[in-house]
This record gives C-alpha cells, structure tokens and sequence, in this order.
C-alpha cells in the first residue's frame, strides 16, 4: 500500500525528477520535500471534494447549537473533519440516494413511498466563525464526505489520480517558467484521465437500485 512518501515520489518521477524524499513530516531538507509537504494536503483534500469517494464517505449524528435562525429551526456545528456535505437526514432515514416520491402533490400524502428522505439544509458561519448547518430537521444526521488523511484507506486509482494532481502542482516551484507551466497543464490533464477511470471504479462499488413511487400505486 502506497505512503504519502511513496505519492510524493511517483509525483516527482512524473516531472521526470531523480530526487527520492525519504521523509514529508518533518520534511528531510530537500527542496523537493519541502514542496512535497507544502502541497501534498492541498492536492488530497481537493481532489477528495471532487468527488463523493466512498472511501471518505460517513455518517454523523450532529451536535445542536442552537435553535437555529428565523428562516431554520435548528442549528448545528459541522463536523471539523467535513469537506463537503452531502445530504442532512433524519436519526431513522430508510434510504437517501434513491429518487423522492411525488409526496405533497397528485394528492399523494406526505408519507407515501417514505422512502427519500434528505432535507433542506444551509451550511453557513456565524458572526463569531462558528460553522454551522441550519435545518429544519430535529435529531439530525449529516452524511459528508470526510477529510481522510489515511493512505491506506485510498484506493490505487485514486491514489494515482492524487499523484498526478501533486505532480501538476510541483511542476511550478520545482521546473519553474514556461517549460514548469507546460508540465503543469500535461500533469493536470493526465489527473483528468485517471480522475475519470478512478470515480467510473468508485461508483461501482455501490448497487443502490432507486425507488419511483408512482401517484396512482403509492394510493392503493
């Protein structure tokens, strides 16, 4: 399983540098890991937000603050370890990826299908930096997509997808001018190309078949 020194390395091997960094934190001395642990968690947690990876996908019963503000019922902190938040629900939730019932319209009654659940929600920062997610939602839990500063948890496409997104930030400081530019740009379409293979091998490894309820079946 690949480290964040091994990263570090393929990064550089993709700019076609001979320097080996043995150590990112502390950093050894180099130059190279220097900027390998300046930029390495800029390019994970970036490329972690392009994405719902189910490697850094969870669950969460979140903390009240407060009764929220005039247009919310409730306020609660957001975990410190968030990226992005995906969907706020309620503590018995029975299934939020699949598709909402028409539930309020066609007479259909609100509880038909009880099948999709997520909630209005507003992620936002108070006046004292505080930040917050204001719903309407009692007992409320968060599904989010987490910081994972774990390598092992990282499957190997993405974690050369990271190494090419690292290599296009490198390219810069270490070949620097227009020939680091150049770099830049072939090593931030080569993290398209595997980003692409990587999020196609993700969304694989969930088989969640959606759930349609129909006006006139959800009244029998």
């Amino acid at each position: 399983m690949a480290s964040e020194v091994d990263i570090a390395n393929l990064s550089l091997g993709h700019l076609g540098d001979e320097a080996t960094v043995a150590s990112l934190y502390p950093p050894e001395g180099s130059a190279q890991a220097d900027h390998c642990a300046r930029f390495y968690p800029i390019a994970r947690d970036s490329l972690l937000e392009l994405h719902t990876w189910g490697f850094s996908t969870t669950r969460i019963k979140l903390a009240l603050l407060s009764s929220g503000w005039p247009e919310w019922d409730y306020a609660y902190a957001q975990p410190n370890d968030m990226l992005n938040s995906i969907a706020v629900l309620p503590p018995d939730a029975i299934d939020d990826y699949s598709a909402p019932p028409l539930a309020g319209y066609c007479n259909v009654p609100l509880s038909a299908g009880g099948a999709y659940v997520p909630q209005a929600y507003s992620c936002e920062t108070d006046d004292q930096g505080n930040q917050l997610i204001y719903t309407d939602q009692p007992n409320a839990v968060l599904r989010y997509t987490k910081r994972v500063t774990d390598v092992t948890k990282f499957s190997p496409l993405f974690v050369t997808t990271l190494s090419w997104h690292l290599a296009s930030m490198l390219a810069g400081p270490i070949i620097k001018g227009d020939v680091g530019a150049a770099e830049a740009k072939r090593c931030a379409a080569m993290m398209q190309m595997f980003l692409s293979k990587a999020i196609e091998s993700d969304a694989g490894q969930r088989r969640i078949a959606p759930q349609h309820v129909v006006p006139w079946i959800s009244g029998r």
